[in-house]
């Protein structure tokens, strides 16, 4: 008895495991992605919206006021509405179902959930919380509503479910609090027939000025139309018009289990564009609800499938999905579907729908991450970035660091967006105009910034001095910035060497060597330096943080040493192989302790801060200095303490509308471009891979290799040391591979140890290719 109840409890756990297995090998990609992830302490641009990649409404809760990392708090068990836009520096269109006696405010996100003198907020049951590319639901305590959201591009569709009797407003909110919270200068709502209603809010916030127009529709007709403008309610109206704080409401009887669902649309255009945006994405849908949630599942499943991923652990690859999803979310599309958009004077303007014009924050060191991901998986999304900056050049007469709204925001330094187009191009993503590339990128570098009339900010700062000095003074500006135009500089230049500009080619080749007019040989750092070329004495390599004014933009001397993208090798020759490897090393040891996270910008006390740009190449910088075991190492270790994989935990600091994700992704392939791939000739550097095995589909419009392979045989945390390599079925010596073998198709294959192989990579002329040949 006793050895036959063994045996079936035995055969009942192998049958559990089987179900396990076989259930974990059910999931798809989309199935690992959680848009909770990384939800608390985050920014108004990160959270669990409902939305497609790159959509213009980003659709879903908000829970907090207008403070820093604003928007969705996952801890906060309230929502004070359902926002249309989540992009940087704008916001738009807030819903709210409510029922019984109508309230018109919001109230704090820190007070009680009920009472009219606290606002219509309602706390949620956290346990039916749900999210996932393209849906978030949840059920609110008040009137037990249970709200469902799902997109298009540019339209929502909500869902609200009402288990008694009651009476239902759903609130049309237009003053949203956020990290940005805009004035509202001027706003009108109309209710246009029995199911329809429409409307603008022009709103303000410094230089950003933009004018949402919306169209919202209900699949039942509404029994009363109101709104109110401050603390005045209006009832039985037709229209609202006002500014300040203002909204409207659409009253219903709702019925025991009833659900009354409702589509919403954008534009920055006109209202007729938002009634066109809304029509095209949701007519041929009708008013199904999962229809339209399953052709966003659909979208979303095809874009992360483009890589698949074997082995690992469960929660790696919900880190690895999840990073893939970010790395496509927050930035926004403003064209509408017919091509139309708002110019940055204004303007309205035409381009082909297919290419849409698009914004978001700065593209500040984005070739460390986004550039390569966007340029090697998705080339159509590089492409599609690259049309976009030079339509805005264009219309605008500049190149745009960071377009939020189709805007020159002046948002960080230097026109890193260069590098994405240079990128691009060497690439084989031709299918831009390169002569306007040519001509707007030589316009970038040879001519100072200006203010903008509505006080933002086209070009480059503190330019003027740059270009006779060969640097940023001390006076004027961060010394950082020297090393960041030397950057682009030399990315123009590759892409003149591209073109055959000989002689703009070597003037940019020059200047790309500015970085040396910053380096202080005596004590072997990027120094402050003054307009007369004397040092700045009061300094030490942890100092002078800047964010405006002098010294290192979000950074320090000790950190913008590091940085020069593309002449690493010219960094080596002047600080010295072993101490650049000493101090990068103990720079890393040092930081460890702290999870690669500089909270509250300690730098002196974390030198390798990821939470940040300035520094995110750092643990690449071993293949260039002869001991790649230690990029393997350290960029394990930043997978591992740095990202994590729950709300509370998924990136220590900024995660930057998908740079921080977009690293994971790449790091997590083992493959990385310190240069940001902008030579004639792109290469990728070798890491460690997590995954037995990543497949690439590659673009066939774009690249004709089919599949590119990564196998990482016997690979796990602790096997992460390269022990040799093989590509397409040949040694591989060095710890770099060009792009255009892996796009031609094939397979690297590692073998991974516990232990370095410091033979591996390490000889002299294994090092990636930099600007300047090494010293000995």
């Amino acid at each position: 008895m006793m050895i036959s109840s063994i045996k079936k409890t035995f055969i009942a756990l192998m049958l559990s495991g089987v179900a396990l297995v076989s259930n974990a090998q059910q999931k798809q990609p989309i199935d690992y992605a959680d848009p909770l992830l990384g939800s608390s302490e985050s920014r108004w641009m990160l959270g669990p919206y409902a939305t497609m990649p790159f959509g213009m409404v980003q659709l879903g809760p908000d829970n907090q006021g207008g403070v820093w990392k604003s928007g969705y708090e996952y801890t906060l068990n309230n929502i004070g509405g359902f926002s249309h836009i989540h992009s940087w520096t704008m916001a738009g269109l807030s819903v709210m179902p409510t029922v019984g006696v109508l309230n018109t405010r919001r109230g704090p996100a820190d007070g009680p959930t009920t009472g009219w003198t606290t606002g219509y907020r309602s706390r949620i049951y956290k346990e039916t919380e749900k999210a996932s590319p393209g849906y978030y639901a949840v059920k609110l305590m008040n009137g037990d509503i249970t709200t469902e959201i799902t997109t298009t591009t540019r339209a929502g569709f909500f869902k609200f479910s009402y288990p008694t009797d009651e009476d239902a407003h759903i609130l049309l909110d237009l003053d949203i609090p956020f990290e940005n919270t805009a004035e509202i200068l001027d706003a009108k709502f109309t209710k246009v027939s029995d199911t329809e209603i429409e409307g603008y809010s022009k709103q303000k916030w410094s230089w950003q000025e933009y004018t949402v127009h919306f169209v919202v529709r209900f699949d039942k007709p509404i029994e009363g139309f109101g709104g109110w403008v401050g603390n005045k309610v209006l009832k039985d109206v037709k229209e609202v018009i006002g500014k300040g704080k203002l909204g409207a409401f659409a009253d219903f009887k709702a019925k025991k289990g009833e659900v009354i669902q409702m589509q919403s649309a954008i534009s920055l255009v006109s209202i007729d564009q938002a009634r066109l945006n809304l029509k095209t994405e949701m007519d041929p849908f009708k008013w199904d609800f999962n229809a339209v949630h399953e052709n966003a599942r659909n979208v979303w499943s095809n874009l992360l499938g483009k890589i698949k991923i074997e082995g690992s652990t469960e929660e790696n690859k919900k880190k690895f999905y999840t990073n893939l999803y970010r790395s496509y979310v927050a930035r926004t599309t403003w064209s509408d579907v017919n091509g139309k958009y708002i110019d940055p004077n204004e303007i309205e303007r035409q381009v082909d729908p297919k290419t849409p014009i698009l914004g978001s924050d700065a593209f500040w060191n984005t070739f460390w991450n986004l550039n390569q991901l966007w340029t090697l998986v998705n080339p159509d999304v590089a492409s599609n970035w690259s049309k976009s900056f030079l339509e805005i050049y264009r219309t605008g007469g500049w190149l745009p660091k960071g377009p939020a709204g189709i805007e020159y925001s002046g948002i960080m330094e230097a026109s890193h967006e260069i590098a994405l187009i240079t990128s691009a191009y060497q690439k084989g993503i031709r299918d831009f105009d390169s002569k306007l590339a040519f001509e707007a990128m030589m316009h970038q570098q040879t001519t100072p910034g200006v203010k903008t009339p509505e006080n933002g900010f086209a070009g480059n700062k503190y330019y003027e001095s740059y270009l006779k000095l060969g640097y940023v003074p001390n006076e004027e500006g961060q010394v950082s910035n020297t090393l960041e135009y030397a950057y682009d500089d030399w990315c123009v230049a590759q892409f003149c060497k591209a073109l055959g500009k000989t002689a703009e080619y070597k003037m940019l080749m020059k200047r790309a060597d500015n970085y040396k007019n910053v380096f202080d040989p005596q004590v072997k750092y990027v120094r402050m330096k003054n307009r007369d070329g004397s040092w700045v004495k009061d300094w030490s390599p942890y100092c002078c943080t800047a964010f405006n004014g002098p010294g290192y933009l979000e950074g320090n001397a000790w950190q913008y040493t590091f940085f020069n993208p593309h002449d690493v090798q010219g960094i080596i020759n002047r600080v010295g192989k072993d101490e650049f490897n000493n101090r990068l090393n103990e720079g890393f040891e040092k930081s460890a302790k702290y999870d690669f996270n500089a909270d509250g910008d300690l730098y002196d006390l974390v030198p390798i801060n990821h939470g940040n740009q300035p520094n995110m190449q750092a643990a690449w910088l071993f293949n260039y200095s002869g001991k790649p075991w230690l990029t393997q190492n350290w960029t394990r270790e930043i997978m591992n303490k740095y990202y994590g994989s729950t709300p509370y935990h998924g990136w220590l600091g900024d995660e930057d509308e998908g740079q921080m994700g977009a690293w994971y992704v790449m790091s997590a392939m083992g493959l990385f471009e310190t240069d940001g791939g902008a030579s004639t000739k792109p290469f990728y550097e070798i890491g460690s891979p997590v995954f037995d095995k990543v497949t690439i589909a590659l673009d066939p419009k774009y690249y004709k290799g089919g599949n590119f392979t990564i196998e990482a045989q016997n690979t796990s945390d602790l096997n992460r040391y390269v022990q040799s390599a093989t590509f397409n079925g040949k040694p591989l010596t060095k710890p770099w591979i060009y792009h255009q073998d892996v796009v031609n198709g094939g397979k690297l294959v590692l073998v991974m140890g516990p232990k370095p192989n410091v033979n591996w990579g390490s000889k002299p002329g294994d090092a990636p290719p930099s600007m300047s040949a090494a010293t000995k």
